[in-house]
């Protein structure tokens, strides 16, 4: 049996410990391994992981996975990669091997990403994802992304220079490097031959490496191989209540996920709405969960317009149009277009109330119910490595009301479980202010001599 040591920072008062300093005294260096381990013997440790190294280590040397992610990404001699950390295992000829644990927190050579809080990009654009690489930790794509927004857009597939899916990733990849996981979300499923859902995964992992690639599994509701067909056809609504249809096809994506993780892959676990669907989620052990925010807002907007509008003129348009509101956006099926209207007054009221925006003056809801309800069941969950990824944004106001959230007392033992994503132009803005313009007016007109 061997016993794991994780890599702690070292104090910054205090004494200072590396490998190095074990190295050429009490502890040897398995020959062959000299190579690999002058990639991290100059890394700090912490003094107690330096005195449990002395105590029962003779030599220092890697494991087969070590070696791997190396020759994996040509990592540069004397550097291990980014989105690793050095872990030590002791093996049972006293070897203390290090190993390469995947954690996209760290930078190269062991160093810890600047802040706790990750940034990740929504996009399959490589030309759009390389000026902000360097700066995010992970990438999510799907195949809408992929092909309306990429490969079938001229202005942003230049040339027509990629025609597939495997083109694009097999860029990105390319262009982002060892440090970032790149989230593909399936391409159908509803698929039922889950060979045939495990062959997609496994090209996507030999494109992206095993270490990189993270499957996108979305829930699905009352929809399944079945009745999908109604979502591509006629009016493309559905027959059913969101609610209303059988055990195996609301838990599919919860089964899909598991299966995907029992054969060694990490899960992105996509779509999910309400905070009540966080703990059921979790259920699937996911690498990463998601709250959308975006579009719950502003449905939250709507449906609390048409109740403040009816209140006040007791006219039942309101109800109506609210009514309507519900069907367009999958509330209601089509065969509840005539629901009583007092049912869909009812109906409004519960969902303000669930998600905490039925008093208050209009407009000071922010829509972030959602999140602080899944950092809290996350804080309890037995799941150390599982993140939350914030999407789905737009507008001057959500960024900065998640970043302001973030640093919310409550919270602020979260912020390593976070990585907050949106399109690459999006999130770019808020690395802007309108006093950048003004100084830099003023800067170039005395640096170039004007008065």
């Amino acid at each position: 049996m061997s016993a794991n040591y994780g890599l702690l920072r070292s104090q910054r008062d205090g004494l200072r410990a590396s490998v190095k300093a074990l190295a050429g005294g009490a502890v040897g260096v398995i020959k062959e391994e000299e190579a690999y381990v002058r990639r991290f013997w100059q890394q700090p440790i912490s003094l107690g992981l330096y005195e449990d190294l002395l105590r029962v280590a003779k030599h220092i040397g890697v494991t087969k996975n070590f070696k791997e992610v190396i020759d994996c990404f040509k990592t540069p001699e004397g550097e291990t990669p980014a989105g690793f950390r050095v872990e030590y295992e002791i093996d049972q000829d006293q070897v203390a091997r290090a190993d390469l644990v995947r954690d996209i927190a760290y930078d190269k050579n062991g160093q810890r990403r600047a802040t706790q809080v990750l940034f990740s990009a929504d996009s399959a654009n490589p030309y759009e994802v390389a000026p902000i690489g360097g700066l995010i930790a992970n990438l999510t794509c799907n195949p809408g992304i992929i092909y309306d927004l990429f490969i079938n857009n001229p202005k942003a597939n230049v040339g027509n220079r990629f025609k597939t899916r495997e083109e694009v990733m097999a860029e990105i990849g390319r262009v982002l490097g060892p440090g970032v996981d790149i989230s593909v979300e399936l391409n159908n499923p509803f698929e039922k031959d889950m060979g045939k859902i495990l062959e997609e995964a496994a090209r996507f992992r030999e494109m992206l490496s095993p270490y990189r690639v993270v499957i996108k599994v979305p829930h699905t509701g009352p929809v399944n191989a079945q009745n999908v067909g109604e979502l591509l056809a006629g009016d493309k609504k559905f027959s059913l209540k969101y609610d209303q249809g059988k055990t195996e096809d609301f838990v599919r994506g919860h089964n899909l996920a598991l299966m995907l993780r029992e054969n060694g892959f990490r899960v992105n676990f996509t779509l999910m709405f309400e905070p009540y669907q966080t703990a059921l989620a979790l259920q699937a052990k996911p690498y990463f969960i998601n709250s959308f925010i975006r579009h719950r807002l502003v449905q939250t907007e709507a449906v609390r317009r048409c109740l403040d509008l009816y209140r006040t003129s007791d006219d039942p348009d309101f109800l109506v149009e609210l009514r309507k509101f519900f069907v367009e956006k999958d509330f209601l099926p089509p065969s509840a277009g005539n629901l009583d209207l007092f049912e869909v007054k009812k109906m409004g009221e519960g969902i303000l109330a669930y998600r905490g925006a039925a008093e208050g003056p209009a407009g000071s809801h922010d829509g972030l119910d959602g999140v602080r309800h899944n950092l809290r069941v996350l804080r309890g969950a037995n799941l150390p490595e599982t993140r939350l990824i914030i999407c789905s944004m737009e507008g001057p106001t959500m960024y900065p009301a998640i970043d302001r959230l973030l640093t919310e007392a409550e919270f602020l033992d979260m912020a390593d479980r976070v990585v907050i994503t949106a399109e690459p132009e999006y999130l770019s803005r808020f690395a802007s202010s309108s006093q950048v313009v003004s100084y830099q007016r003023r800067f170039m007109n005395a640096a170039s001599g004007a008065k």
